[in-house]
């Protein structure tokens, strides 16, 4: 009897993940280390803002521009190879019968049952076969580059709002700490989730990116000040 196979794999988030995390992790750094960076060079509060405001819609253009064409291309080379197994396989099916069972026998059947389950496999959907053992391509981690562009625009901005809140509100004396303290704790909670969700350890992902999102707040706050300096 057939049992549907009805398992859930991390995997299964990986697309929409990595958007995700990518977007918010980035809308929180440049923005924060932005505003920090214009606060250091002694803007007024005003100023700070619409700088805020302007990166927030700026990065959210730049995510999804930049992630449609990056996973769009990839999408074209999937395409592309996919195209090309089917011409091999027009051309010459005994040979992709002999690459298949040749990729099975490597992963451990023996060359009989390797060459009966490439018939079988292939006498139901021989590019799907081959695109799956042979190019590695699978329905859990094609790439969507629309959704990988929408996911990341509408993430960055929702993180790039995080430290506009609190800049928005803070006090001028201590605007800098209020939106480094509250960035740094936002980051390390969006780590520690995407890390959670993606079945890693979560200490390690809320680190990682707390750790390189606080380099990136110093090194802005630090040129800020010289500007404020040199220029002034």
């Amino acid at each position: 009897m057939y049992i549907k196979h009805s398992e859930f794999h991390k995997t299964q988030r990986i697309g929409w993940l990595r958007a995700a995390v990518l977007g918010a992790n980035d809308g929180i750094v440049s923005t924060a280390s932005l505003l920090i960076g214009v606060a250091a060079a002694q803007a007024s509060h005003s100023q700070m803002i619409v700088t805020g405001v302007a990166g927030l819609v700026a990065g959210s253009m730049s995510m999804a521009a930049g992630e449609y064409v990056s996973v769009g291309s990839q999408k074209d080379s999937e395409r592309a190879d996919i195209d090309r197994e089917r011409k091999e396989l027009a051309a010459d099916s005994e040979h992709e019968h002999e690459e298949l069972a040749a990729i099975y026998a490597k992963r451990g059947l023996d060359k009989t049952l390797a060459r009966q389950v490439a018939v079988q496999l292939m006498a139901k959907d021989a590019l799907g076969a081959h695109v799956r053992d042979e190019l590695g391509i699978s329905e859990t981690i094609t790439v969507k580059p629309l959704q990988a562009a929408l996911t990341s625009a509408a993430t960055f901005a929702a993180g790039a709002a995080l430290p506009l809140i609190p800049a928005v509100f803070s006090p001028p004396s201590m605007r800098v700490a209020v939106i480094a303290a509250s960035s740094l704790f936002f980051l390390s909670t969006l780590g520690g989730i995407a890390a959670y969700t993606g079945g890693a350890s979560v200490v390690a992902g809320a680190g990682r990116v707390t750790l390189w999102g606080a380099v990136a707040m110093g090194v802005t706050a630090a040129i800020g000040s010289l500007l404020h300096v040199s220029v002034g």
